[in-house]
């Protein structure tokens, strides 16, 4: 028991020793990086195609037939599932503006030949018959109607890729909200990336209630080129909820105007973009406003409208392969970080961010820089530049108290007295003579178990009883023949008319082991026949 506590103390001073220099080996996943989001960030054009058919009643019948593509909304748009599910705010892809009548002014304008301005907009015309037939184009369709309209939405979203996608692929609107700042879910139709699918943003949980917290807008102000890379900011949030009016965006400092720069941002095409966390660069919000005017719808709406669109946010693999090598890059373990982007890129080849920081790290890798490369320079100190020394010399000072005292317990055990010797026999004892050995009581070997369905089993027998002790000399016991007979006849000593003094061979079933009388032909226990 004692080398048992003395390895378990040995065992517990090692994980001491091993216990002191984790810490210092271990490395926290980096914070405060919009490198999750960007990748999943996307360019969002919003047109409407309408097909119009003017029947020109001015001298002869003529139909004439246009189609136009009328803009309707651009903005930045976030993918939040491998399949490509995608949120954006619903004034992107919608417009309270009637496209018909700008076909109408359009169509007329060409047709005639008339200053018809090419917007939204009712006009009148100075010639009667040409200003009625005008009137008659714009909707709604009435039975005298001069113009027949038909109107769809196009979408066509831009992924953040290298090189550059300049067809880019359509979606189609799953959900739009009711007012013009509620965000839209959209998805990709007649198209697919690849069975990895495309990079996602992860979704916070919640938005940063603290005043000032600090976040980060990304986005486009165009299509994605070489010459157009994504646009990524600073700002902070304003404490308080969300509201109807949205989250506001406030400089603690005082030294920039956050709400216009971000504004001029939103005018530039960030519109609907996402709002990062700085913690954990998760997405908190969607960008809204324009002009000198910028806030934030916050999470709590994205999701809804995610699960009204029966759209589940979640992560692929590709997500997880990147995310894998940012911790590698960020902690500038360049050389291991070098194939997890080139795993990523096989993944996903378009993969802008990937593709970037592998040329960083292939450029550092193996240099000063690099932390796996200072940790085989000088495989004394720790990756942080404190020294290992005091940490190995303290860890062995430990194990060596702990053996120390190991010995010192064996030691107290082996110095301690043996057992005294057996007290002397009596003097009576020494004179006695030595008793017989006992023979062993014969115990007839029992049958082999038969399995057949009729075999019978005895469990809890009792063995036959001890033979009695009778005693030729003071003190030393004897075994002696057992007397079965005895009592079982009147008028003499055995049941068999043997005289007392005469030897008794005492008969046992070889089935079970029972005493048997002088005249049992079968057992009385068990059954079994007596001679066999």
């Amino acid at each position: 028991m004692r080398r048992f506590g003395s390895a378990l103390a040995v065992f517990g001073g090692l994980s001491l020793a091993i216990a002191g220099v984790a810490p210092a080996l271990a490395h926290e996943h980096p914070s405060g990086i919009t490198d999750l989001v960007t990748p999943a960030v996307v360019r969002i054009e919003a047109t409407a195609r309408v097909d119009i058919l003017l029947l020109d009643h001015i001298g002869e019948l003529v139909h004439v037939e246009r189609s136009y593509k009328v803009p309707i909304g651009a903005g930045t748009g976030t993918v939040v599932n491998p399949d490509g599910g995608m949120v954006t705010l619903t004034r992107v892809v919608k417009t309270d503006r009637d496209v018909r009548v700008y076909a109408a002014n359009k169509i007329f304008a060409e047709r005639h030949k008339v200053k018809i301005p090419e917007d939204f907009e009712r006009h009148t015309l100075k010639d009667d018959q040409l200003n009625h037939h005008l009137q008659g184009c714009y909707p709604p369709k009435q039975p005298t109607a001069t113009c027949i309209v038909d109107v769809a939405t196009e979408i066509t979203v831009f992924p953040n890729i290298a090189p550059a996608d300049k067809e880019g692929f359509k979606a189609e609107i799953v959900r739009t909200g009711d007012g013009p700042d509620s965000p839209a879910v959209l998805r990709p139709v007649g198209r697919a990336d690849g069975s990895a699918g495309l990079p996602t943003a992860p979704l916070a949980a919640m938005v940063p209630a603290k005043d000032a917290s600090p976040v980060a807008v990304a986005g486009f102000t165009g299509r994605p080129a070489a010459n157009v890379p994504e646009t990524v900011d600073i700002a902070h949030l304003r404490a308080g909820g969300a509201g109807e009016g949205g989250r506001e965006f406030k400089d603690p400092e005082n030294k920039v105007n956050e709400p216009e720069k971000l504004g001029a941002l939103v005018d530039r095409g960030l519109l609907g973009g996402p709002v990062i966390e700085d913690k954990k660069g998760e997405v908190v919000g969607l960008l809204l406003g324009g002009g000198k005017d910028a806030r934030m719808i916050g999470v709590r709406e994205i999701t809804k409208a995610l699960a009204e669109a029966d759209v589940a946010p979640a992560r692929g693999p590709i997500d997880a392969a990147f995310e894998q090598a940012l911790t590698r890059f960020h902690t500038h373990y360049y050389g291991d970080a070098v194939p997890a982007f080139q795993r990523v890129l096989e993944l996903y080849p378009g993969h802008t961010v990937a593709a970037a920081h592998l040329k960083t790290a292939q450029a550092k890798r193996g240099t000063a820089e690099d932390e796996a490369t200072k940790r085989a320079a000088s495989s004394t100190d720790l990756p942080g530049g404190t020294p290992l020394w005091p940490f190995l010399v303290g860890g062995g000072l430990l194990v060596l108290a702990v053996l120390t005292v190991a010995i010192l317990l064996w030691r107290r055990r082996s110095s301690e007295p043996e057992a005294g010797p057996a007290p002397e026999p009596s003097p009576a004892a020494k004179t006695r003579p030595p008793a017989p050995a006992s023979p062993p009581i014969p115990i007839p070997p029992r049958p082999a178990f038969d399995e057949q369905a009729d075999s019978t089993v005895v469990v809890g027998r009792s063995f036959p009883a001890l033979p009695k002790v009778s005693s030729t000399a003071p003190g030393q016991p004897v075994l002696v023949a057992r007397d079965p007979g005895r009592d079982t006849a009147p008028g003499s000593n055995t049941a068999s008319g043997t005289k007392p003094g005469d030897t008794v061979t005492q008969k046992y079933c070889t089935g079970c082991g029972m005493r048997l009388g002088p005249a049992h032909s079968f057992c009385g226990y068990c059954g079994h026949p007596a001679k066999t």
